[in-house]
Protein backbone atom coordinates (compact mmCIF):
# COMPACT_ATOMS: atom_id res chain seq x y z
CA UNK A 1 0.00 0.00 0.00
CA UNK A 2 1.43 3.23 -1.00
CA UNK A 3 0.17 6.73 0.25
CA UNK A 4 1.69 9.92 -2.38
CA UNK A 5 3.02 12.15 -1.77
CA UNK A 6 5.66 10.40 -0.53
CA UNK A 7 9.37 11.04 0.90
CA UNK A 8 11.40 12.92 0.78
CA UNK A 9 9.27 16.00 1.27
CA UNK A 10 9.34 18.85 -0.99
CA UNK A 11 7.56 22.46 0.88
CA UNK A 12 4.92 21.62 -1.71
CA UNK A 13 4.40 17.47 -0.59
CA UNK A 14 4.85 18.28 3.12
CA UNK A 15 1.78 20.86 2.83
CA UNK A 16 -0.20 18.56 1.03
CA UNK A 17 0.46 15.82 3.67
CA UNK A 18 -0.05 17.67 6.72
CA UNK A 19 -3.72 18.97 4.94
CA UNK A 20 -4.36 15.08 3.77
CA UNK A 21 -3.81 14.46 7.83
CA UNK A 22 -6.34 17.70 8.60
CA UNK A 23 -8.37 16.25 6.30
CA UNK A 24 -8.67 12.86 7.62
CA UNK A 25 -8.63 13.71 11.10
CA UNK A 26 -11.97 16.25 10.79
CA UNK A 27 -13.56 13.53 8.97
CA UNK A 28 -14.01 11.73 12.72
CA UNK A 29 -13.67 8.45 11.17
CA UNK A 30 -10.80 6.69 12.95
CA UNK A 31 -10.74 3.44 10.79
CA UNK A 32 -10.58 5.91 7.53
CA UNK A 33 -7.60 7.67 9.71
CA UNK A 34 -5.65 4.71 10.44
CA UNK A 35 -5.30 3.94 7.03
CA UNK A 36 -2.78 6.80 7.11
CA UNK A 37 -0.30 4.54 9.52
CA UNK A 38 1.65 1.84 9.50
CA UNK A 39 0.11 -1.38 10.71
CA UNK A 40 2.64 -1.29 13.57
CA UNK A 41 2.63 2.65 13.83
CA UNK A 42 3.91 3.87 17.01
CA UNK A 43 2.20 7.00 19.27
CA UNK A 44 2.57 8.99 21.73
CA UNK A 45 -0.59 11.07 22.14
CA UNK A 46 0.12 13.39 25.49
CA UNK A 47 0.94 10.93 28.44
CA UNK A 48 -0.27 7.70 25.84
CA UNK A 49 1.55 5.47 24.24
CA UNK A 50 0.14 3.24 21.72
CA UNK A 51 1.19 0.99 18.64
CA UNK A 52 -1.00 -0.45 15.17
CA UNK A 53 -4.06 0.36 13.86
CA UNK A 54 -6.37 -1.39 16.41
CA UNK A 55 -5.12 0.98 19.22
CA UNK A 56 -5.28 3.79 16.66
CA UNK A 57 -8.89 2.99 16.10
CA UNK A 58 -9.90 2.74 19.82
CA UNK A 59 -7.57 5.79 20.60
CA UNK A 60 -9.62 7.87 18.01
CA UNK A 61 -12.63 6.11 18.97
CA UNK A 62 -12.83 7.52 22.47
CA UNK A 63 -11.75 10.72 21.70
CA UNK A 64 -14.09 11.87 19.25
CA UNK A 65 -17.03 10.56 21.91
CA UNK A 66 -15.29 13.01 23.91
CA UNK A 67 -14.22 15.81 21.82
CA UNK A 68 -17.67 16.60 20.42
CA UNK A 69 -17.98 19.22 17.07
CA UNK A 70 -14.33 18.72 16.48
CA UNK A 71 -12.84 21.32 14.03
CA UNK A 72 -8.90 21.30 13.04
CA UNK A 73 -6.11 22.88 11.54
CA UNK A 74 -2.52 21.84 10.67
CA UNK A 75 0.46 23.63 9.20
CA UNK A 76 3.46 22.53 8.66
CA UNK A 77 6.13 23.91 10.63
CA UNK A 78 9.48 22.40 9.20
CA UNK A 79 10.21 19.13 7.00
CA UNK A 80 13.25 16.87 5.79
CA UNK A 81 13.88 13.78 4.32
CA UNK A 82 10.65 11.42 5.77
CA UNK A 83 9.72 13.69 8.63
CA UNK A 84 7.46 16.31 9.40
CA UNK A 85 7.15 18.49 12.21
CA UNK A 86 3.28 20.11 12.00
CA UNK A 87 1.49 22.59 14.66
CA UNK A 88 -1.86 22.55 15.15
CA UNK A 89 -4.71 23.92 16.82
CA UNK A 90 -8.40 22.65 17.46
CA UNK A 91 -11.60 23.58 18.75
CA UNK A 92 -14.29 21.21 20.85
CA UNK A 93 -16.44 20.64 23.60
CA UNK A 94 -17.61 17.99 26.04
CA UNK A 95 -20.07 17.16 27.37
CA UNK A 96 -21.31 19.98 29.64
CA UNK A 97 -20.78 22.37 26.26
CA UNK A 98 -17.53 23.22 27.78
CA UNK A 99 -15.15 24.71 24.94
CA UNK A 100 -11.78 24.16 24.81
CA UNK A 101 -8.52 25.59 21.96
CA UNK A 102 -6.11 22.62 22.09
CA UNK A 103 -2.50 23.38 20.97
CA UNK A 104 -0.13 21.08 20.06
CA UNK A 105 2.87 20.26 18.21
CA UNK A 106 3.73 16.65 15.83
CA UNK A 107 6.54 14.93 14.56
CA UNK A 108 6.10 12.80 12.02
CA UNK A 109 8.09 10.27 10.66
CA UNK A 110 7.59 8.26 7.42
CA UNK A 111 8.03 5.25 5.88
CA UNK A 112 9.43 4.92 1.93
CA UNK A 113 5.35 4.39 0.58
CA UNK A 114 4.53 7.61 2.94
CA UNK A 115 2.63 5.91 5.45
CA UNK A 116 3.24 7.49 9.05
CA UNK A 117 5.55 4.83 10.74
CA UNK A 118 5.62 7.17 14.13
CA UNK A 119 3.60 10.04 15.46
CA UNK A 120 4.50 12.13 18.59
CA UNK A 121 1.87 14.30 20.06
CA UNK A 122 2.14 16.98 22.50
CA UNK A 123 -1.01 18.76 23.05
CA UNK A 124 -2.50 21.56 25.72
CA UNK A 125 -6.06 22.18 26.22
CA UNK A 126 -6.80 26.01 26.55
CA UNK A 127 -10.90 26.60 27.95
CA UNK A 128 -12.07 29.13 25.92
CA UNK A 129 -16.24 30.65 25.97
CA UNK A 130 -18.34 29.70 22.78
CA UNK A 131 -17.61 33.35 21.56
CA UNK A 132 -14.10 33.18 21.33
CA UNK A 133 -14.90 29.97 18.66
CA UNK A 134 -12.18 30.63 15.68
CA UNK A 135 -13.26 27.56 13.90
CA UNK A 136 -17.46 27.73 12.46
CA UNK A 137 -17.37 26.08 9.32
CA UNK A 138 -19.82 23.02 9.04
CA UNK A 139 -18.63 19.14 10.37
CA UNK A 140 -16.02 18.07 8.10
CA UNK A 141 -13.22 19.40 5.71
CA UNK A 142 -12.07 22.63 6.44
CA UNK A 143 -12.99 24.80 3.43
CA UNK A 144 -10.45 26.19 1.28
CA UNK A 145 -11.31 29.76 1.73
CA UNK A 146 -10.96 29.43 5.85
CA UNK A 147 -8.12 30.74 7.38
CA UNK A 148 -5.03 29.24 8.26
CA UNK A 149 -3.69 29.22 11.97
CA UNK A 150 -0.84 31.88 10.93
CA UNK A 151 -4.04 33.84 9.39
CA UNK A 152 -5.82 33.68 12.33
CA UNK A 153 -2.70 34.53 14.49
CA UNK A 154 -2.65 30.91 15.87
Amino acid sequence: MSRPPLPPFTRETAAQKARMAEDAWNSRDPEKVSLAYTPDSAWRNRGEFLTGWEAIVAFLTRKWARELDYRLIKEVWAFADNRIAARFAYEWRDDSGNWFRSYGNENWEFNEAGLMARRIASINDLPIHESDRLFHWPLGRRPDDHPSLSDLGL
